[in-house]
């Protein structure tokens, strides 16, 4: 389930932040929302909700001069938001060797509708990170960072399924990337339309829903479900 956030009739909610405590994250330039500062989020809890409450991220890197956005898995612990993939992927190579890469995260809850074209939206939550990330060599660390997407894409996979072996860790890379410079923005509610077309009323206008769900575990070989997995597709709505 979402950390922290629940859409009910297109209007996304909030409850109350579980990292209330820490401090407010503090834009760059080039991390500074500029069109529409007004839905940028300054709170530190809000970077961390978006991203917990996410699955796919895309990894911006410039590849041979050109740029390259590739979707993948990934997952947070703490400040620090572990990536992997193939050691031969080109992507993760350009990261590897230094150069500024940029994730983001977008989650949809709702497509706005409005009296006008112009002002048709969508209800979001998006988080989007800069920085150069670093790769995991240390055995442990790599495991850890490991630990962290497979639990985050699926939880109580890392304890009950068959631990990595030393060929696939060696064809697996592992990069770290720090949450210090970020930006966060969000979009919630109905649509923002002008006067006129409010008063001429001729188009419907309001929020569709969009809401993300587990279904039914689908077993392999007709293997009975384990506890963990049953949970998570009791548990409904992401």
């Amino acid at each position: 389930m979402p950390l922290g956030w629940c859409s009910v009739n297109g209007v996304t909610e909030t409850s109350p932040p579980p990292h209330a405590d820490l401090p407010p994250l503090s834009p760059t330039p080039r991390s500074t929302v500029k069109r529409g500062a007004h839905r940028a989020a300054a709170d530190r809890a809000t970077l961390y909700a978006v991203l917990d409450a996410g699955l796919i991220c895309h990894l911006s890197t410039v590849v041979d001069g050109s740029p390259i956005v590739l979707p993948t898995g990934y997952g947070r612990d703490g400040d620090t938001l572990y990536l992997h993939g193939s050691t031969g992927a080109r992507s993760l190579r350009a990261a590897m060797a230094g150069i500024e890469v940029c994730v983001a995260v977008t989650l949809l809850d709702g497509v706005v509708y409005a009296r006008s074209v112009f002002h048709h939206s969508m209800n979001y939550r998006s988080a989007v990170v800069h920085g150069t990330a670093t790769q995991i060599t240390d055995p442990e660390e790599k495991l850890r960072g490991l630990r962290v997407l497979t639990e985050h894409m699926a939880p109580g996979s890392w304890d009950h399924a068959r631990p990595p072996s030393t060929k696939e860790l060696a064809a697996t890379a592992v990069l770290a990337l720090d949450l210090a410079e970020a930006a966060v923005k969000t979009r919630d509610g109905a649509p923002g339309d002008d006067e006129e077309d409010v008063v001429a009323n001729v188009a419907w206008a309001g929020v569709l829903p969009i809401r993300q769900v587990w279904g039914d575990p689908v077993s392999d070989s007709d293997l009975e479900q384990p506890a963990h997995i049953t949970a998570r597709a009791a548990s409904g709505a992401r």
